[in-house]
């Protein structure tokens, strides 16, 4: 099979492969692209744990960096797929739990988010703008 019979996302991935063999034949090189993807590949992890509480794709961004990691190192790769495995796990109990059980998820899910913000002393600077001066607001960090 030529490169005229793959389909542009095979294209794609067989040039990619070419470039990536290219870079990992000079080994300064290769070094330089693994430190740049474990960073990247940390910073999006990073960015995913401290999104997890908040409304959103905090998993999502999780799983990406982990991803991105996981394209370099195969202890990331190791790890994404027990983290997925687990994950899913638990959204299959949680998605059976009673509605009892889903609101006090629900609830510890908003005071942890009420918590970092406050932490992070976000009611204080926000509090601040409106006139209310309570030192209760303020961060203790």
């Amino acid at each position: 099979m030529d490169d005229s019979d793959l389909s542009p996302f095979q294209e794609a991935e067989s040039r990619w492969r070419r470039w990536r063999a290219h870079v990992a034949a000079r080994p300064s090189l290769n070094l330089a692209y693994r430190i740049v993807v474990g960073v990247i590949g940390v910073l999006v992890l990073a960015a995913g744990v401290v999104a997890i509480p908040y409304p959103g794709p905090g998993w999502l961004i999780v799983f990406a960096g982990l991803g991105i990691l996981a394209s370099e190192f195969e202890w990331a790769h190791r790890l994404l797929h027990y983290a997925r495995q687990r994950y899913d796990k638990f959204m299959d109990w949680f998605s059976r739990q009673s509605l009892v059980v889903k609101g006090l998820g629900a609830l510890l899910t908003c005071a942890v988010v009420l918590a970092t913000l406050w932490l992070l002393g976000t009611f204080g600077l926000v509090g601040t703008w409106i006139g209310l001066d309570y030192p209760w607001l303020e961060s203790p960090l």
